[in-house]
């Protein structure tokens, strides 16, 4: 870990802890894959189960990104909760599959935005297996611009909170 970059007092287990809250939380994230050229990035619903230590996604059976997961398994995952200044990113490996039992447990009535039932045949699994992940936990917006003001006036480096890299 490079400690010009990463600051924090928490643990490595508290850090953990923490990326999995605040993925859970913030739900919805940017989900980046590579296509062989560029790295492709799309907003998905993530349904966290650190139990299982997995993170899954519904998705589409025709989605581009499936095609990419096959060649390319390794993903990023980006959850950004701009308004508290919280900031999580995962990375693993990702498997595209047609798990029907999980696909039905996974189901949340939020879905019929974009299937009629959990038994819909063009719905896949991706199911990420996290590796590491980094945290930048921050008191917040308005602590955040009083810390740049002080900041700004005695000529020092504002403390945004933590930021801190973990295996997961």
């Amino acid at each position: 870990m490079d400690k010009r970059e990463q600051q924090s007092n928490l643990s490595p287990t508290e850090v953990e802890d923490r990326i999995w809250e605040l993925a859970n939380e913030i739900d919805i994230c940017m989900f980046v894959t590579w296509d062989g050229e560029y790295n492709r990035a799309r907003p998905l619903s993530a349904r966290v189960h650190r139990d299982e230590n997995a993170i899954y996604f519904l998705v589409n059976d025709d989605s581009p990104k499936n095609e990419q997961l096959a060649s390319y398994p390794k993903v990023t995952m980006a959850w950004a909760d701009t308004g508290r200044y919280k900031f999580v990113t995962v990375s693993g490996h990702a498997m595209v599959s047609n798990d029907r039992e999980k696909i039905a447990k996974l189901w949340e009535k939020t879905d019929e935005a974009w299937w009629d039932n959990a038994q819909d045949p063009d719905i896949r699994l991706i199911t990420v297996t996290p590796d590491e992940g980094e945290l930048w936990d921050s008191p917040g917006r308005f602590v955040a611009a009083a810390k740049m003001a002080l900041a700004a006036v005695t000529g020092t480096k504002p403390d945004f909170g933590d930021n801190a890299k973990v295996d997961l």
